[in-house]
């Protein structure tokens, strides 16, 4: 990617697409509509109305934690997930989808096991992990399939 080449951006405070120069991600870009910051590093829960708009209008890519919240191991990898949402804010978008509150897109992506991982890159599946992962393998697994910095 061109550092001069501008990324396009989902706010997660007020869903407008921003463009961002790809130089410019690591100067906490705030978003044109809102002012709330782009790359908060926070995990975004998302649903049924606006998953696609995350996958597609985001040129960075997209990391998604399928999960239910009487889900044992769901509940506790959601602190390693947060952790590392934080620490790769600037390679990647990490969202959060609720199966049991968002039946349609669990069911549109075949999600049959929670937790569920997720890459996609340009609104395009590229791997699923079936099961939560320890912090260290999490980050193995991320670095395996994100590009680097």
């Amino acid at each position: 990617m061109s550092e001069k080449q501008a990324l396009q951006l989902v706010c997660a405070s007020c869903g407008a697409v921003n463009r961002v120069p790809a130089s410019r991600l690591a100067d906490r870009p705030v978003c044109g509509k809102c002012k709330s910051l782009i790359l908060s590093g926070e995990a975004i829960n998302v649903g049924d109305a606006n998953f696609a708009r995350w996958l597609q209008k985001n040129d960075l890519p997209v990391v998604v934690d399928f999960w239910a919240p009487w889900c044992g191991p769901c509940v506790s990898f959601a602190p390693v997930y947060k952790d590392v949402a934080k620490r790769w804010a600037g390679r990647a978008r990490f969202l959060k989808l609720d199966t049991e509150a968002q039946p349609v897109t669990a069911g549109q992506y075949q999600i049959r096991s929670i937790p569920t991982l997720m890459v996609f890159s340009q609104g395009r599946e590229v791997v699923r992990n079936a099961g939560a992962l320890p912090p260290a393998q999490f980050e193995q697994w991320l670095a395996n399939y994100l590009p680097r910095h």
